[in-house]
């Protein structure tokens, strides 16, 4: 009988033991999770309190992303007033939004020059449904801006007939390349290290030059079309964002579809609509 007494209590130690290197154990692990799990663990009850630090976001907004955010553009005078200060800051705060439809050109053939990859019949197809959706959206379109490679600018031609008049561009700033190294990497796309260093910097200009908030005297919101390709858009809806860039290559986008981004006055970006292609019927969706 005492041995039996004997053997409980120890099983009984034994388990108060791994019940304490458990906590500890799930303790340490939440310690060294980069981002706050706390918050949704399970680890507050609903009468606790959380710390400002728990709450507070890991990484936050960079309001002049774009270097147009009003209170950078404005320079203090000497012996200025704040007063004086906030009306000039008013004068150059933007009072509309942009809207950037960003579209991958349809199906092509697989040419060894860009002049023989033009548009599949399926791939004009495609353009033509694109330019229907968005001409059902009902905007007034102020630009359709366009790569020079000729794919997108085959497809450009066709969403502009379905549009009606509107202004065109070509750009040499947003034809296809390779932006920037992806992570992860992907064992089935290895451009050379030089492609990215030649590209990347392109692409990134095309970024700076066309996303970016509205100017002052923009009275009313715009709505451009940029018919362009895919690394181009994931990779600037990445930037815009804010994530991280290298993660442009884990986005999928189908030829033909619509990613809308709104750019606000206030610097902040809503991503409104990605890849979509829920104007095309299955048998008319590709990726290549």
């Amino acid at each position: 009988m005492r041995v039996q007494h004997l053997k409980y209590g120890l099983c009984g130690i034994a388990g108060a033991v791994a019940a304490y290197v458990y906590q500890q154990t799930e303790e340490s692990f939440r310690k060294n999770i980069p981002f706050r799990v706390s918050a949704f663990a399970g680890a507050k009850t609903t009468n606790q309190s959380f710390s400002a630090e728990e709450a507070s976001p890991s990484v936050k907004w960079d309001f002049n992303w774009d270097r147009r955010d009003p209170k950078f553009l404005v320079k203090p005078k000497k012996n200025e007033t704040d007063d004086d200060l906030a009306n000039r800051i008013m004068e150059v705060k933007p009072k509309a939004s942009r809207h950037l439809f960003l579209i991958r050109h349809g199906q092509y053939v697989v040419g060894p020059t860009d002049e023989e990859r033009f548009l599949t019949p399926l791939g004009r197809e495609q353009a033509k449904l694109t330019g229907q959706r968005l001409k059902e959206l009902g905007f007034d379109y102020n630009l359709v801006l366009r790569s020079t490679m000729t794919r997108a600018t085959e497809t450009a031609m066709i969403i502009q007939d379905v549009l009606g008049e509107t202004k065109t561009k070509s750009c040499d700033l947003i034809r296809e390349g390779a932006p920037i190294k992806p992570e992860p990497p992907v064992s089935h796309w290895k451009p050379e290290v030089y492609q990215f260093y030649q590209d990347g910097a392109r692409i990134e200009a095309a970024f700076r030059k066309y996303f970016h908030r509205a100017d002052a005297t923009q009275e009313y919101d715009t709505y451009e079309v940029i018919v362009c390709h895919a690394n181009v858009i994931r990779y600037c809806v990445c930037r815009a964002l804010q994530l991280p860039p290298e993660a442009w290559l884990r986005i999928s986008l189908h030829n033909g579809s619509i990613t809308w981004l709104e750019i606000k006055p206030s610097g902040n970006v809503v991503l409104r609509g990605l890849g979509d292609v829920g104007h095309m019927p299955r048998n008319k969706m590709s990726t290549s």
